[in-house]
């Protein structure tokens, strides 16, 4: 039994005090340890942030997303993205190099482990893990992750989504406007050359990549295919009629949505600057927020000179990882008129901030790309809150009904009439509905399951001698 001095004493004043029973005066003449209690009822005792250590990592999978849990010793836990469709193992390397650090540590033991994160899905380990680590640090200390990140600029975060590609425009056009009909105010559609396949004098050059493994398709990891041969040279071109059977697309689609609603435009295909210069002038006449994606990020000046061309907006930068030897280039050479990056391949939360705080200095606003699970929707969320240039973000699973039941802990739907509030409780706001994951997940993967065998350093990773 505890005595007076207690916890039983404790909470019996604490009692005394809620039912008004010592007035303020009063307490200057209470018992010291009356006073401590009193100062420090709002005081998070879940955990002891300065003790906190990391003690495992575990992974499952659900929509193509690796999902990442940090363990702690003292029972708290944070939840983390490696990108969609990327390698659950980009996080697991870096177990070894965090196991028994203080995950509040954030900007240390990113310094620890950036350098094992690298441009498209191999930046998803550090990302995802970067994540995690708010998360914890944020339920530690009692606070959203917006908070550590500086605070908010906004209570919602503008929301918009991503639209599956239709050969016939009206049916394109109508699934746009179902889109308008469920209250987002920013769309995407993906449109591009594949749609002029079977269009005759529409592309040139195109029967040579036909004739080998993978045809026309952009999404194989057949070595040498058109899906892996970077856009300058395919030489693929797009004729007169071809362009005129894309715009086709998008007057429909502006006839049946109107002009009012911003809307943008990716996967246009693989060629080089010429057509992408080509296009981006017909499209003028649609007034689109932008095209996304037109040739490969890290051919700078090719962008400049694109945007340059055409009143068009340009964006790119979901492949990106970092600003120093990412984007900040892209920025500096004022190549683009929107940057894009997804946090869950950027570097994390805190690492897209400085980016869209660096792109403001240069006059340039920044949306987000994100293809992934709601843990790091929401963690997106926080990063747009906390970044002054910020426009939308995207949601790519508006068609998956069961996409906001993966989560807890948030107002459902999560998105309402195109926009999340954001989240006020610690971390990131929510925690994984277990049962709902395990039905949804990569069974071969499980749920969770111990990893010890990543748990030793394997190699001296020291970058000087």
């Amino acid at each position: 039994m505890e005595n007076k001095t207690g916890k039983n004493s404790r909470r019996n004043f604490l009692k005394k005090v809620g039912l008004g029973g010592l007035s303020m005066a009063g307490l200057t003449l209470a018992p010291i340890e009356d006073q401590v209690a009193y100062a420090s009822q709002h005081v998070n005792r879940n955990s002891n942030p300065s003790e906190l250590e990391i003690t495992d990592m575990r992974v499952t999978r659900v929509l193509r997303t690796p999902i990442i849990r940090i363990y702690t010793n003292q029972g708290i836990v944070g939840h983390g993205d490696v990108r969609d469709i990327g390698d659950y193992r980009y996080a697991l390397m870096l177990k070894s190099r965090i196991l028994g650090l203080n995950p509040c540590n954030v900007e240390k033991i990113f310094k620890i482990i950036k350098q094992f994160g690298h441009h498209g899905r191999q930046g998803g380990g550090v990302s995802g893990v970067e994540t995690a680590l708010w998360d914890l640090a944020g339920k530690a200390y009692g606070v959203p992750v917006y908070q550590m990140l500086g605070g908010k600029y906004r209570e919602k975060v503008r929301i918009y989504c991503d639209t599956t590609m239709s050969s016939d425009p009206q049916e394109y056009a109508m699934r746009m406007q179902e889109r308008v009909d469920r209250g987002y105010t920013a769309l995407k559609m993906d449109i591009g050359i594949s749609l002029l396949e079977d269009v005759e004098g529409a592309l040139v050059n195109t029967e040579h990549w036909e004739n080998k493994p993978g045809g026309l398709s952009g999404w194989n990891s057949i070595p040498g295919s058109y899906a892996n041969t970077e856009h300058p040279f395919t030489r693929v071109q797009v004729t007169e009629k071809g362009i005129d059977r894309l715009m086709e697309y998008l007057d429909v689609m502006r006839s049946q949505i109107g002009y009012e609603i911003p809307m943008g435009t990716d996967h246009w295909g693989h060629f080089g600057v010429n057509e992408a210069i080509k296009l981006a002038r017909a499209a003028e006449p649609y007034n689109l927020a932008y095209m996304e994606d037109l040739i490969p990020w890290q051919y700078t000046d090719q962008w400049r000179e694109i945007t340059e061309a055409s009143t068009t907006p340009t964006l790119t930068g979901e492949d990106i990882y970092m600003l120093e030897g990412g984007f900040k280039e892209l920025i500096d050479k004022q190549a683009v008129n929107i940057v894009h990056p997804d946090p869950v391949g950027a570097g994390g939360l805190l690492e897209t901030k400085k980016i869209g705080d660096y792109a403001q200095q240069k006059g340039i606003p920044m949306q987000m790309h994100h293809a992934s699970s709601p843990v790091s929707f929401l963690g997106c969320v926080h990063a747009a809150a906390a970044t002054e240039n910020f426009l939308w973000l995207e949601h790519h699973f508006v068609d998956t009904p069961w996409y906001d039941d993966l989560v807890t802990g948030i107002e459902k739907p999560i998105v309402q009439n195109g926009y999340v509030k954001v989240p006020e409780k610690p971390g990131l706001g929510v925690e994984l509905n277990e049962e709902v994951v395990k039905e949804h997940m990569d069974q071969e993967l499980g749920f969770f399951e111990p990893t010890p065998e990543w748990d030793e350093q394997r190699s001296w990773d020291r970058l000087w001698s």
